[in-house]
């Protein structure tokens, strides 16, 4: 299922030691962020391949971070 054509989507790839777990503290905060933004929990930043983003691409992303 696509977003409609006025919204994006973002994938956010981050490391569980440090980006996620800074992601969820924020969630603990109650601190919000845009809902086209997609957290995925990766083990390592250094692991994420380049067929990772190019099937995040495929599947409809408009962009893609990546946060360690």
């Amino acid at each position: 299922m696509s977003p409609p054509e006025n919204e994006y989507q973002i994938i956010a790839y981050c490391c569980e030691h440090c980006a996620y777990a800074a992601a969820d503290l924020a969630g603990g905060l109650r601190m919000q962020y845009p809902a086209p933004i997609k957290i995925i929990e990766i083990p390592c930043t250094g692991q994420l391949s380049e067929l990772m983003i190019l099937q995040a691409f495929e599947d409809g992303a408009d962009g893609i971070m990546v946060a360690g």
